[in-house]
């Protein structure tokens, strides 16, 4: 069984669909190519995602600490940034205006939880940032440096990991609105806390697929809209690997 990326917005079918949409011009008899998707410029959207993020993240915050109810807000942002990825992943030509919303809504998200979590365990929200910048940086290096390569095998295995823990948490999630069941990866267990540890490992390992694809896309020469598309995709990745530290960490300052 064939696998493409996780994250559905750096498919190799999507970027395969998009190549030949370039724009070429020439100068002086050399050919430039002026609106192709590069490494550099898929990063430099990502770090302006990751500002939005912030930006948006210490509105809801600041309002959370001021006494204001945030959830209906951290709600429709998480709802909001939700449908802006369902949208991206099936339409990524309109990724340059998807993304900032996205970035826009999952702040909202994320400051009023952080601003949840900091209220019970003083100091998390710093740890789960610290410990999700750090982890970035690692994978970013192994990868960098040919530590570790992306093989059809290790994507097929993340891939795979991936979905089984999204299966996982729904079926979890369903049955426990609709039943007195308790998901085994709630609570602060040893065995919720192995569980935390797993799913972050394979969040930071689907980091290496982002990198992969974002890095086969600038050489396949994909349109410039794919530089949006690939920083969304990171997006999705961090978003994920700091939510989780926040679970694991919250989980670990509960059993002292």
């Amino acid at each position: 069984m064939k696998f493409e990326s996780s994250n559905p917005f750096l498919k190799n079918k999507e970027f395969s669909g998009s190549r030949n949409s370039a724009h070429i011009t020439t100068h002086e008899g050399i050919i430039i190519r002026d609106d192709e998707m590069t490494v550099s410029g898929t990063m430099n959207k990502s770090f302006l995602l990751l500002a939005l993020i912030v930006a948006a993240a210490a509105i809801t915050w600041s309002m959370a600490f001021n006494g204001d109810n945030v959830m209906p807000i951290a709600i429709g942002g998480a709802i909001a940034g939700l449908v802006a990825v369902l949208i991206a992943a099936f339409k990524p030509q309109y990724s340059a205006y998807l993304a900032p919303a996205y970035a826009i809504f999952e702040g909202l998200f994320l400051g009023a939880i952080s601003a949840i979590f900091e209220t019970q365990y003083p100091g998390i929200v710093v740890n789960a940032v610290g410990a999700t910048f750090v982890t970035f940086v690692v994978c970013l290096s192994l990868y960098r440096f040919k530590i570790v390569k992306v093989t059809q095998q290790f994507r097929s295995i993340v891939i795979a990991a991936t979905l089984a823990i999204v299966t996982f948490y729904v079926i979890g999630w369903v049955l426990s609105m609709f039943t007195s069941f308790t998901p085994i990866h709630h609570g602060n267990s040893l065995m919720s806390i192995g569980i935390s540890v797993f799913v972050i490992i394979v969040a930071a390992l689907n980091l290496f697929l982002d990198f992969d694809m974002i890095e086969k896309g600038a050489e396949q020469k994909q349109p410039k809209y794919m530089e949006w598309f690939g920083a969304i995709g990171l997006m999705v990745t961090l978003v994920w690997l700091y939510v989780e530290f926040l679970r694991l960490l919250s989980k670990l300052s509960s059993r002292d």
